[in-house]
């Protein structure tokens, strides 16, 4: 089975493995406390930390371990806003955020920065967002489903001259290396780096107001309260440590798997759109979405011929929902695939991902009975009734039907589903149609398409 989601969570590093069995004897004891015990389990405390603060790029005294990434992002933007509650309670984030950081600003009046169609935001539009009450900025340094790697320095320096403190959302990069620029707060977690789940890290630049939320403790600074998970934290400054000697090297080869992934793929497959920025990306994520094709089915597909992956399609979502990445960047949301490499992924595994690829997509294609290309017109104008039907089934009814208008014709196509907003922009500039724009319907709404050629 060849494990291709490192982006969710990367196999536990070995480094990682050996700390926790080692300290699960030395550090089991209250690190607070003054016996011998206790002394032993706070110097392996802090020299977890030290090593973490290390790799971060801030003092040991800036950095507090929490009991998780979201955890992290949770308290970061908590404890921010509140330091700062007389400046005002609003935030900017940008679109593309992880969910961590957009659940958190449903809390307070928050702008939300567009992104480009790379996933990418603009200095400038933070520089335009924000305002007089503006507490508190956040963006990612790159994207969980994508890979696109954000203008960081730009956003922080921007932010800098306001005297608004940035917030940096670094859980996909940090094991890469340390985030760019005057950024104020940091959040990161373990387990995306190789170390075990349950910890996270919170780094607050001295000098930037912060006011813990909720009860009070006297363990990390007020910030994390609870008992520290010593074995996990000294296994994630370990295996942070031990990723980032590795990075440089690892990255030039992750990187020309990858490439090889983005260049293959589309000449394997018709009808599928790559996305993200090609350049500033990440080494190990390719992310690309399929035309016609059920986003759980092909998983399902692919994890049948041994490949783990992940997806943004809302067809894998519980909600059935888009997903918010690919809605913000106006990409194709259907058949939505994500590979991201972990430490140690091999040539041959890729190579024998690319060989299977194209079949489980011909067979689910084939289950779901995508088009076969007509030329046939029958009229100026169709209606495709889609309503009550999920992706990918609204675009495959009207890429059926579309040969049947005639050129500068219309297909207005009913639907209900969510998915369909995006997907049929999305397929319109991909077979280069005219997207009309979307009208109010009886039931659902009706998407107008104009045949151009």
């Amino acid at each position: 089975m060849s494990y291709f989601d490192a982006a969710s969570s990367a196999p536990l590093h070995p480094v990682a493995r050996q700390a926790l069995l080692a300290s699960l004897d030395e550090g089991w004891a209250d690190p607070s406390r003054l016996y011998r015990e206790g002394r032993r389990a706070r110097m392996l405390l802090d020299a977890a930390r030290e090593a973490a603060a290390e790799a971060v790029g801030c003092r040991p005294d800036e950095l507090t371990f929490t009991s998780s990434g979201t955890r992290a992002v949770h308290s970061g933007i908590a404890g921010a806003m509140g330091g700062r509650r007389r400046v005002g309670r609003h935030l900017i984030v940008s679109a593309v955020e992880h969910s961590s950081v957009l659940h958190s600003a449903e809390l307070f009046e928050v702008t939300e920065v567009p992104v480009d169609r790379t996933g990418a935001v603009r200095a400038r539009s933070y520089g335009d967002a924000l305002r007089p009450d503006t507490a508190l900025a956040c963006l990612q340094s790159a994207n969980h489903e994508v890979g696109t790697v954000q203008p960081v320095a730009e956003v922080a320096a921007v932010c800098r001259e306001a005297g608004v403190p940035l917030l940096v959302d670094a859980a996909q990069s940090l094991g890469w290396g340390p985030v760019e620029g005057d950024w104020s707060l940091v959040t990161a977690s373990a387990h995306k780096w190789g170390g075990p789940a349950g910890v996270g890290l919170l780094a607050v630049r001295k000098g930037v107001r912060f006011s813990p939320q909720g009860p009070g403790d006297e363990r990390e600074s007020g910030r994390a309260p609870g008992f520290e998970n010593l074995p996990a934290i000294v296994a994630a400054a370990a295996s942070l440590r031990a990723v980032r000697a590795e990075a440089a090297q690892e990255a030039v080869r992750l990187r020309e798997l990858t490439a090889r992934i983005r260049s293959r793929v589309p000449q394997l497959v018709p009808d599928v759109d790559v996305v993200g920025d090609p350049e500033r990306r990440l080494p190990g994520i390719v992310t690309f979405s399929c035309l016609y094709v059920d986003g759980e089915t092909l998983l399902h597909e692919l994890d049948r011929a041994g490949f783990s992956v992940s997806s943004g399609s809302s067809c894998t979502s519980s909600t059935l929902t888009p997903s918010h990445v690919l809605k913000a960047m106006g990409v194709l949301s259907e058949g939505n695939v994500r590979v991201s490499l972990p430490f140690g992924a091999v040539s041959e595994e890729v190579d024998r991902f690319l060989e299977v690829l194209p079949t489980a997509v011909a067979s689910v294609r084939e289950k779901l009975g995508a088009p076969t290309p007509s030329a046939v017109a029958h009229a100026d104008s169709l209606v495709v009734d889609a309503l009550g039907k999920r992706c990918p089934i609204p675009v495959i009814e009207l890429a059926k039907v579309i040969g049947e208008v005639p050129v500068g014709g219309t297909v207005r196509v009913l639907s209900d589903d969510e998915a369909a907003r995006l997907d049929i922009p999305a397929w319109c500039e991909m077979r280069e149609q005219e997207y009309v724009g979307e009208e109010p319907a009886d039931q659902g709404s009706a998407y107008v398409v104009r045949r151009i050629s």
